[in-house]
């Protein structure tokens, strides 16, 4: 094979790394920049864009250390027998161009994944030394997301974590039984243990106001994780039901929904087609309810017909045409976990109208000042001047709330 310069690897390597979502770094602490906190540009090869949770948007430097890979995972463009464009960095490499487009304000943090070389305990290895690199040697104070090997020795997990912010081993399928089928290298039983030690060790590391000592820093950002959707046949149900597990067993912050995307030569068991990107959409927004809102899995999913969200209407919505008996409340007497469950008002409308209606009684046009969606409101609420009569029962209500257009999810690729 040709001898690659760096940017040819660039440009592969950042290629291969698309199709991982979880790399989003909310949550992590304030580093100082090394060269101010302003951001440069943000175009090029490899760079990836996150948001934090008070919606800063900031860029990664998003690659592979290298897509050659010794497995075989039949939903992944990068398995051993694919025929795709092969790279692979050196530690060295990765490490300067880290620093490099850092030191220009390309770039907030780095995004580290790799396919598995050797062995697992390799590839680990080679991914630790770059961040171990990065900290030590070069006093690289920004972000770092490292991808963990689960089937590495556990000692290496340990020492990904002194030196990354955020750490994430990828369940990958909702089904364990379809893991076993489409990639038969990997163990789910490995990928539970690997996150219940990042887990024991993010708790270990919380200080203690009472020791005069305080544990070593370990991924302060915490872990993620992310699910294929579309691949294994699970519906939309099972997957919220999984990751509510996921977020209770494992204090995750984030678990990511990305579509099955169809590979060239691909496996007879996997689907011809992808699913809807809307789909993908939808779970984000059910798993957004899920963390913030106040809302489980089981009454996210026992509103949505065979176990499949309503594309056509965000689940919140869905759930609220579901329940009609609940509603209309009033804004001014409602509780706050009440007020969450209307459609149209978000954490910080809710906010806004618990602040204001201490003040006053709050009327139909105050609402409009406070939110951004009234007309999604205005059947689920009473106010002072307000109150929706049959408009809530109305046989067509999902009909004059559902877009105009049918919505559609843009792809990120």
């Amino acid at each position: 094979m040709a001898r690659l310069d760096l940017r040819q690897k660039l440009s592969i390597l950042a290629d291969a790394a698309k199709y991982d979502a979880s790399c989003a770094s909310s949550g992590a602490g304030g580093r100082t920049s090394l060269g101010g906190k302003g951001i440069g540009s943000t175009e090029g090869m490899g760079i990836c864009h996150a948001y934090t949770p008070d919606g800063r948007c900031i860029s990664l430097l998003k690659v592979l250390l290298t897509n050659f890979c010794i497995y075989d995972c039949a939903y992944c463009i990068n398995r051993a027998s694919s025929n795709v464009p092969r790279a692979r960095f050196t530690v060295e490499e990765v490490v300067d161009l880290t620093l490099a487009f850092y030191r220009r304000n390309y770039i907030e943090g780095l995004f580290l994944s790799s396919g598995v070389i050797r062995s697992g305990d390799h590839t680990m290895e080679e991914l630790v030394r770059v961040a171990r690199s990065l900290r030590q040697d070069h006093d690289f104070r920004g972000y770092i997301h490292l991808k963990l090997i689960p089937e590495a020795d556990p000692r290496l997990v340990e020492e990904a974590g002194l030196y990354a912010d955020r750490l994430s081993a990828n369940v990958e399928l909702p089904r364990e039984e379809a893991l076993t089928q489409l990639a038969p290298q990997k163990d789910a039983r490995a990928i539970r243990a690997t996150m219940g030690r990042v887990r024991l060790k993010t708790l270990e590391a919380r200080p203690d106001r009472k020791a005069r000592t305080r544990p070593p820093r370990f991924a302060p950002a915490g872990q993620s994780t992310q699910l294929i959707v579309g691949a294994d046949g699970a519906p939309d149900a099972e997957i919220l039901d999984r990751s509510a597990a996921l977020y209770g067993g494992f204090g995750l912050r984030r678990v990511y929904y990305s579509a099955f995307s169809p590979i060239p030569d691909a496996s007879a068991a996997l689907p011809p087609s992808r699913p809807p990107l809307m789909r993908e959409h939808r779970l984000y927004q059910a798993d957004w309810l899920m963390r913030f809102y106040g809302f489980t899995a089981p009454e996210i999913a026992g509103v949505a017909p065979d176990g499949m969200l309503d594309l056509a209407v965000d689940p919140k919505l869905a759930w609220a045409l579901a329940n009609r008996a609940l509603f209309p409340v009033d804004v001014n007497r409602a509780d706050r976990e009440t007020l969450l469950r209307v459609p149209g008002l978000g954490v910080r409308s809710v906010g806004r109208i618990l602040s204001v209606r201490r003040h006053r009684t709050l009327r139909l046009e105050d609402l409009a000042r406070l939110t951004r969606s009234l007309d999604k409101v205005r059947p689920f609420i009473v106010a002072l001047d307000w109150t929706p009569g049959g408009l809530t029962d109305a046989a067509d209500l999902k009909a004059r709330l559902a877009p105009a257009r049918a919505p559609e999810q843009l792809s990120l690729f």
